[in-house]
């Protein structure tokens, strides 16, 4: 993975997991698929929680000077998809990650998985 490809893959986890994204995950296909590199996963809990994950993820890679390519799903919010060229964005509700399985479809991809964002602690 190029410096520059991992460098924004960085800045879409750093922005969902600012919004509290669930379950992300990294699939490296670049030895399986001829589309893209990556794909980044992530679940958020309802309509709201995957529009705000999209929301942050779009304003925020726009500010970096880095558009999607392709865009799918943000008005009905159940799977959104963003294409960068070199990886895939997907936001699902559980539901629809559940039904399209991508890891499953995707079983021989090579799989980091992505800690969840750190709960903030209060300090006294």
């Amino acid at each position: 993975m190029s410096d520059d490809t991992r460098r924004l893959i960085d800045d879409c986890i750093e922005l969902l997991q600012a919004r509290k994204a669930e379950d992300m995950r990294l699939l490296d296909l670049r030895e399986l698929a001829d589309f893209t590199d990556y794909f980044l996963l992530c679940t958020g809990n309802s309509e709201p929680h995957v529009r705000a994950l999209a929301d942050s993820v779009l304003e925020g890679m726009k500010k970096s000077g880095h558009r999607p390519w392709h865009t799918e799903g943000h008005e009905t919010r159940k799977w959104v998809l963003f294409d960068f060229v070199e990886f895939v964005v997907h936001i699902f509700q559980p539901d629809a990650r559940e039904f399209y399985g991508l890891e499953r479809l995707w079983g021989d991809a090579p799989v980091e998985e992505i800690e969840d964002a750190p709960p903030l602690v209060e300090t006294q």
